[in-house]
């Protein structure tokens, strides 16, 4: 079978990484087209794959004007834009895989699956951490009745400290004019994953948080516009020196380096830092995402959900406890530790150990997963192989909705099924 064909729309840090796995599994798929306005992106990803200059665009809609180049449209452009090249793409017969969120708002993540229903194309949308090994296992646990009947699951995101300011505060995401609510940029994929592994539908909503720390009310004194002229920058855990530098310091040139610029040394990065939005003090930024909340969750049949997501810890994977009726399960991404009630024994999984040869790439083997899979679907041209697919994503999207909508009103927000087949309803 001939690999599936691959546009890549959006060549940034989440275009990019993907490519690279398409590079390392030719036989799955292949890049025959990008379209990335920064030639600085542009450029070394198609000469990475042999795209010829024809097949190179500066902007997505140069792309669409031309007859079908590939079989997919990979879309990976900023969040606030991923339904008009997802309407155009599908429009042409393209199959489209849409990076998480869908899109900003329910109009836009409705009309997204609308066009691919209405084209007949497949759509998925990378919500990769359905496809990480110890989801895949934490599932397989609970769905055969290893510790009974689901009762509640407590789940944190620990954001980082450093990442929160990389992404969230100097970031594409530190505005939701710009992007999204940081719920929505980051966190839908915990949304989406509590509704995957509890494998039902919520019901009910409610949410707090708020922009705490990054403030100039928080600067320390004497705290500059930016890390390389700052007095505070010697005792500031969220220098920008120190985070970007320790990366340098342990020879890693991938991501976060790679969003300041496209070929990561001690001289470009010390550029970028002293120009441009990377260098700026966090107390200081234009930033007014929120650095902390806690979304409570109830699905159909009582179960309960608590999430928390922080920017307040050390980078690492998100921690879970599910609660059972016959047994608990405790999660850190590496290992799955599960209690049996009735034998009063425990179980450690090591999730390495059974690992398929993916959990070194992104998201705990996420990445690798979630394209594997989508591409194997296109191949088959079979909706039923998308784990992900459109009109499953918008479920989860709006309880992120509602969410926010909970949190910015303060109440508690009830989701109702509406006329339209499977999909809830924000009331």
């Amino acid at each position: 079978m001939a690999p599936v064909r691959v546009m890549i729309v959006g060549a940034g840090s989440r275009g990019g990484g993907y490519a690279r796995w398409i590079e390392n599994n030719p036989g799955a798929a292949r890049v025959v087209a990008v379209a990335e306005p920064r030639p600085e992106y542009r450029e070394p990803l198609a000469d990475a794959h042999g795209v010829p200059p024809e097949a190179r665009f500066d902007d997505w809609r140069a792309a669409a004007a031309r007859p079908r180049l590939a079989d997919v449209a990979l879309v990976c452009t900023l969040d606030d834009d991923h339904r008009a090249p997802s309407e155009a793409f599908a429009g042409l017969g393209y199959h489209l895989l849409v990076e998480k969120p869908l899109a900003q708002t329910r109009a836009d993540c409705e009309a997204i699956v609308a066009a691919a229903r209405r084209n007949g194309v497949l759509l998925g949308v990378c919500h990769v951490l359905r496809y990480a090994r110890y989801t895949l296992m934490l599932k397989e646990i609970i769905d055969s009745g290893g510790i009974g009947e689901v009762v509640s699951v407590d789940h944190v995101e620990p954001v980082g400290f450093w990442h929160q300011a990389h992404s969230y505060v100097r970031g594409n995401w530190r505005r939701e004019a710009d992007t999204a609510p940081m719920l929505l940029a980051k966190s839908c994929h915990d949304l989406d994953w509590l509704r995957h592994i509890i494998g039902r539908d919520a019901v009910a909503v409610s949410s707090f948080g708020s922009l705490k720390h990054f403030r100039p009310e928080e600067a320390p004194p004497g705290a500059g516009e930016r890390c390389v002229d700052c007095a505070a920058e010697p005792d500031c855990p969220y220098s920008a020196l120190r985070i970007y530098r320790r990366f340098l310091d342990r020879g890693r040139t991938g991501w976060p380096l790679d969003v300041l610029t496209p070929d990561p040394g001690p001289r470009t990065i010390e550029a970028a830092l002293r120009d441009g939005p990377y260098g700026r003090c966090v107390y200081h930024c234009d930033n007014d995402v929120v650095d902390h909340q806690v979304v409570g969750l109830e699905f159909t049949g009582g179960v309960t959900a608590a999430f928390t997501m922080t920017a307040f810890t050390r980078a690492g994977p998100r921690r879970t406890a599910i609660y059972g009726t016959r047994g608990e399960l405790a999660c850190d991404g590496e290992h799955i530790t599960r209690y049996d009630f009735l034998t009063d024994t425990t179980e450690v999984i090591d999730v390495a150990a059974a690992d398929t040869g993916m959990i070194d790439t992104g998201h705990g083997g996420g990445d690798a997963g979630l394209l594997a899979s989508f591409f194997r679907a296109v191949a088959a041209g079979d909706p039923d192989m998308v784990v992900t697919s459109g009109q499953d994503a918008l479920h989860s999207h709006l309880m992120v909705f509602a969410a926010e909508q909970a949190r910015r009103e303060g109440r508690v927000v009830r989701l109702e099924t509406s006329d339209m087949p499977d999909t809830p309803r924000v009331r």
